[in-house]
């Protein structure tokens, strides 16, 4: 199951389930498009893979499968993508 993760991981701007403007990567590192685009360079600082739009999860499975409350933020700071070890 698709964890949606709460927050940007680089500014913390709030995403919650119906977020349109969230990007994931593969590992579920999940950022806010501007941060994606403007500060990350369109590559996962974390792994350097790419980012997709996050799915919306509809409102009905929301009940039985709900969204991640945890915060992951980045405590080093957002910047461009380094090399991925």
């Amino acid at each position: 199951m698709l964890e949606l993760r709460a927050n940007c991981e680089c500014c913390d701007k709030d995403l919650p389930p119906e977020a349109t403007d969230a990007l994931i990567c593969t590992f579920e590192c999940t950022f806010c498009a501007d941060c994606a685009a403007n500060v990350l360079g369109r590559a996962c600082s974390n792994c350097g893979g790419n980012f997709s739009a996050r799915p919306i999860r509809p409102a009905a499975m929301l009940n039985k499968y709900p969204a991640s409350t945890k915060r992951v933020l980045k405590a080093e700071g957002c910047g461009p993508t380094r090399n991925a070890a």
